[in-house]
């Protein structure tokens, strides 16, 4: 029973982490096929309303029936919340996003986008939601990484570089050709794709920030995540209609368009958007936001099988410098983690200790009962010992 405690244990521990790598996975299939979508012509505006009606399609049905005790009341505090969120989220940083794919390659977008864990601790420490002392290492550790963050998109930014060619390359780029040619990774103004980028890693951020505030008063996450992906769609409709003059854009038949806006709504919001807030209530936003060069990795691989697409020196370099500065980051996180962990044990053991009894620390626990029952017994046959040793005490 006790090793059965441990796997347990074990599988908590490991929840988080398996969480967030499965969410990398869904991420980088929907820039693959969302780059596929956006070369054949599809409007980014159109693409972000029909993802944002999938996704709130797929997750309000739960949201109704799963969370119809538990929801609290809106109030006008909240709504507001929720509302910026919505524009954050689906409007800003997704339209950004893929304006900036558009001029540009899914890998370089996914390098890109690794400048969140660095943005995020920023806006944290701003908003007093990380406290740092320049004092600890530790915290000297998530500064530089920051820095070291920011320089390397700099560099992808603004140097380019010659072609690196992957060990496969000369086998998927000459059947695949006309799509290098249409692609035009080379003719693009990747300057402006970056800004772009850029502009939407912040509008992400600043997206993670606000949920984690939000949650704190709105803690139906299900309900949540509806409401914002809601909003998000009527929202993105009204920024079309002025944006998008084209009635022919709102088209969308039996094709890579409408797989584009099912998978993205479906995986990369509703489910995403859910994941990522129940992580984020126990590991906090710079934990959720940590694990996405394993996204630009997994792109990288994708994309120059499936797309033929070119990959630049500047890119691997800064690529290079942006993950570095991302585990300084997240190792100074880890070490805050640990520091807090080992204060809150004792503090528990102590407490367990002025209550007379250390079971206390176990108590957290859900038992079965045959535990339960073999405690019980346990306690009997104690029971006698324990007299003999308070009637033999004073002979002593």
């Amino acid at each position: 029973m006790e090793g059965k405690g441990c796997l347990g244990n074990f599988f908590q521990r490991c929840k988080p982490y398996i969480a967030m790598i499965s969410l990398q996975f869904g991420y980088a299939g929907m820039n693959i096929i969302t780059k596929v979508s956006l070369n054949r012509g599809m409007s980014h505006y159109v693409l972000v309303v029909y993802r944002h009606a999938f996704a709130t399609a797929v997750i309000a049905p739960f949201a109704l029936v799963l969370e119809r005790k538990v929801r609290p009341k809106i109030t006008l505090p909240i709504f507001l919340q929720l509302f910026v969120l919505g524009l954050l989220g689906p409007v800003i940083d997704q339209n950004f996003y893929y304006a900036g794919l558009k001029f540009t390659s899914p890998t370089f977008s996914c390098a890109m986008s690794n400048m969140l864990p660095a943005m995020t601790f920023v806006m944290a420490v701003l908003c007093r939601m990380e406290k740092l002392d320049m004092k600890k290492f530790r915290c000297q550790a998530k500064v530089v990484g920051t820095v070291v963050t920011v320089a390397g998109a700099m560099l992808m930014t603004l140097y380019k570089g010659p072609i690196v060619e992957m060990v496969w390359s000369k086998y998927v780029h000459p059947h695949n050709t006309n799509a290098a040619e249409n692609s035009g990774s080379s003719d693009k103004d990747w300057v402006k794709g970056s800004i772009l980028l850029i502009i939407a890693t912040f509008a992400w951020a600043s997206f993670f920030i606000l949920q984690a505030i939000t949650m704190r008063r709105y803690q139906a996450h299900l309900s949540l995540t509806s409401i914002v992906c809601f909003l998000g769609t009527l929202q993105s409709i009204a920024v079309t209609f002025v944006m998008e003059h084209r009635p022919s854009a709102w088209t969308i038949g039996w094709d890579m368009n409408l797989l584009a806006a099912a998978y993205a709504g479906i995986v990369s919001s509703s489910i995403a958007y859910y994941v990522q807030g129940l992580v984020m209530q126990k590991r906090g936003p710079v934990f959720v936001t940590a694990f996405s060069p394993l996204m630009m990795i997994i792109v990288a691989i994708m994309g120059s099988f499936i797309l033929a697409e070119k990959i630049f020196l500047g890119g691997v370099i800064g690529a290079v410098l942006i993950v570095a500065g991302l585990y300084s980051v997240l190792w100074g996180k880890y070490k805050e983690f640990k520091e807090k962990e080992a204060e809150t044990i004792p503090e528990a053991i102590k407490g367990a200790g002025e209550n007379g009894g250390m079971k206390t620390v176990m108590e957290e626990t859900e038992e079965d009962n045959d535990i339960e029952m073999q405690k019980s017994q346990a306690n009997k046959l104690s029971t006698p010992a324990v007299a003999v040793q308070s009637v033999e005490a004073p002979k002593a």
